[in-house]
């Protein structure tokens, strides 16, 4: 897929593009969070050179990619040297002419500097070739074990988001919801959770802009974060979701993005954790069910496996009908 896309952004010339959005063809939601594998958002113009953020794509690759990457350079490396070798067949004592299966494991012994004393370099070209090959698996056991342990070691918030967010009355307001979990047995310290409200608005010069409007919860930091956590802003009059229909939503191509950010009280390192939610994420009218029971012999459960389910909320008065839920609370 990624691929498929970075065909297309070389054919798209500076005259493709236009100001507004096409009528004849549906237009694809833009994510804040892309998906894998996906890119709601065609970047033309910047130089992807792979080489410069090496780093960071080491970082980021799944591991599977990450171990063949390193096992495909692993026999690549020893594959070249093995052919060096074969050069000077006489070069390395013991082994057989012609035979790359020799010369493949000296290589190996060799980059790993194993030596068993069976192969052994005898001229100056063996020996040269042996010397660069040394430093060039001192240098890749190097790069290959700091890599492993930087990505081992990166810090992560094992937060759990709720599958929807839902939009219901709590406490006699209409209330915007996403319920949160610290899905590990240690706890997060001094955990601040943020919402932000993002979405297309056009100026009076008619040009589009995205904006980001922060939401007030009601509760944005928790001292301890250990179990769950209900992020909830009201939707009254200051609220930039005030009004606001699933229709208007899709039109505004908006998202509503959640952000934890804490200490992880284990290894004492900051840790951040995001998800976001769009219209089709969205539940009108319902409320998340009570997931906090009781044992017989007194001890408190939380049910995960209820963690994302919902239950409806307060019903709209008997015959009426309304666009949105939300318009039926604030005419009440």
């Amino acid at each position: 897929m990624n691929y498929l896309h970075r065909i297309r952004r070389r054919r798209i010339r500076p005259d493709d593009i236009r100001d507004r959005p096409p009528v004849d063809v549906p237009l694809r939601r833009v994510h804040m969070f892309e998906r894998k594998g996906e890119e709601s958002v065609l970047r033309v113009g910047l130089k992807d050179n792979w080489l410069s953020d090496l780093y960071h794509k080491t970082l980021v690759v799944g591991w599977p990619t990450f171990i063949a990457v390193s096992v495909g350079l692993y026999l690549l490396a020893n594959v070249l040297f093995a052919l060096l070798y074969m050069l000077q067949p006489a070069g390395v004592e013991t082994a057989r002419p012609g035979n790359f299966r020799d010369f493949f494991f000296f290589s190996v012994q060799t980059l790993t500097t194993i030596g068993y004393g069976k192969l052994i370099p005898v001229s100056v070209y063996s020996n040269s070739i042996m010397t660069v090959e040394s430093l060039t698996g001192i240098l890749f056991n190097a790069l290959v074990t700091g890599l492993g342990f930087a990505r081992f070691s990166r810090p992560r918030a094992r937060v759990l988001f709720s599958n929807v967010a839902v939009i219901g009355k709590q406490d006699g307001k209409v209330t915007f919801s996403v319920r949160l979990a610290n899905k590990r047995r240690s706890t997060m310290l001094s955990a601040d959770v943020e919402a932000t409200f993002v979405h297309l608005v056009r100026t009076k010069e008619g040009k589009a802009l995205r904006r980001y409007d922060s939401l007030k919860l009601i509760r944005q930091h928790t001292p301890v974060f250990a179990l769950t956590f209900i992020a909830e802003h009201v939707l009254d009059e200051t609220s930039p979701l005030y009004g606001a229909t699933k229709a208007s939503m899709i039109a505004g191509e908006a998202e509503i993005i959640i952000t934890v950010t804490g200490l992880d009280n284990t290894t004492s390192q900051s840790v951040h954790a995001s998800a976001a939610y769009g219209p089709e994420n969205i539940v009108w009218n319902q409320r998340f069910v009570d997931i906090v029971g009781y044992t017989d012999d007194g001890y408190r459960v939380i049910d995960y496996r209820r963690f994302h389910e919902t239950e409806m909320g307060e019903q709209p008065p008997s015959g009426v009908i309304f666009e949105n839920p939300i318009e039926v609370a604030f005419q009440r």
